[in-house]
């Protein structure tokens, strides 16, 4: 199959082709991100290949149909950068990678807590500087901490699991509970009482008209003061200038994001020679007890190698007319029909 690949590092070219020595796919790789302007650049493939920060609204959809795309190929599990009504009314299939690295990216939302905990970035540059003063240095112990939990699907019950063995009381909401995640002694409970009790709430729940904002001004005034807030899912959970007017009035204590809801013009790129034009995120940098990483959670040799295999693997049942297990959902096409 004719593929052109979007959004590409170094890294992705790699990767998929060591994956498609065993598919024979033909890939034909991009650096620019895929919306409606780049969209005339698939013109002669079948199918079209895309990441976390490639816009296809309804307009690129059309577009793409008019070139004769009939294939949408995710190499994430997230699918809300696709219009998923119009790409079904224009007949174009929409496939993804549901799980390529669970414990990458819930390790990482550890690594973050840690980090922020014990401040390590802090450290770090004052050892280099040969200052070992531990002054603003204090942390805490995890063990006994009351931990939230927003979504236990693959990412969240992993999480749960390893904040298990921290010895933390573990909180959960969501809602279709996961079984494995009562094997851990994981109690779950409604979203207000989780943001009240938490000292910790990590996010691990999908991006959804329903959960778009979802920590706002309102679940913000439920939680504890000096309350931690990790996000390592999608960047519109959380609002921005809400979190911004908590850090200042000390309501929040720590931050850690590995993504950000204007991120699309920052991540995966190296822009450290222009200006940054986004207000909000030059505010967020400069708080001290603020951590940001680059939407890295899922960047591990596993998480590259599966996207790879499993992308290439979606796109060869659909060539040869099987079933693709990780076909985006008749249900999910449904609900997007109704927002």
């Amino acid at each position: 199959m004719k593929v052109a690949v979007f959004g590409t590092k170094s890294y992705d070219r790699k990767y998929l082709d060591q994956a498609n020595n065993e598919f024979n796919h033909e890939l034909t790789y991009f650096d620019a991100h895929l919306n409606v302007t780049i969209a005339p650049l698939a013109k002669g493939f079948e199918a079209v290949c895309v990441f976390v920060n490639d816009e296809i609204d309804e307009s690129c959809l059309r577009k793409l149909s008019d070139l004769g795309i009939t294939i949408i190929a995710l190499r994430c599990a997230g699918f809300n950068n696709v219009d998923l009504s119009v790409a079904a009314s224009l007949n174009i299939t929409v496939v993804r990678v549901p799980e390529y690295s669970p414990h990458g990216v819930a390790e990482h939302a550890v690594a973050l807590i840690l980090a922020l905990n014990r401040k390590i970035y802090r450290a770090y540059n004052r050892v280099r500087e040969n200052n070992f003063l531990l002054e603003g240095l204090l942390g805490f112990n995890l063990n006994t901490k009351i931990i939230g939990v927003i979504g236990t699907g693959k990412i969240g019950s992993v999480f749960c699991k390893i904040m298990s063995g921290f010895g933390c009381m573990v909180l959960a909401y969501d809602p279709c509970p996961n079984e494995r995640c009562a094997a851990y002694g994981i109690k779950y409970t409604d979203l207000e009482n989780l943001l009240k009790q938490s000292d910790i709430i990590s996010l691990h729940c999908p991006l959804t008209p329903e959960t778009y904002h979802l920590i706002d001004d309102k679940a913000l005034a439920y939680m504890k003061t000096n309350v931690m807030l990790i996000n390592t899912s999608r960047g519109a959970l959380i609002d921005t200038v809400a979190v911004i007017k908590n850090l200042k009035s000390g309501k929040i204590g720590y931050l850690g994001l590995d993504v950000y809801e204007e991120e699309g013009d920052l991540f995966f790129e190296d822009v450290s020679d222009k200006i940054l034009e986004d207000d909000i995120f030059a505010r967020l940098l400069t708080f001290p007890n603020v951590l940001i990483t680059g939407h890295q959670a899922f960047f591990t040799i596993t998480a590259l190698e599966n996207i790879a295999m499993t992308t290439l693997s979606n796109l060869t049942d659909l060539e040869q007319g099987k079933h693709c297990p990780n076909k985006v959902s008749d249900q999910l096409i449904q609900v997007a029909r109704k927002k």
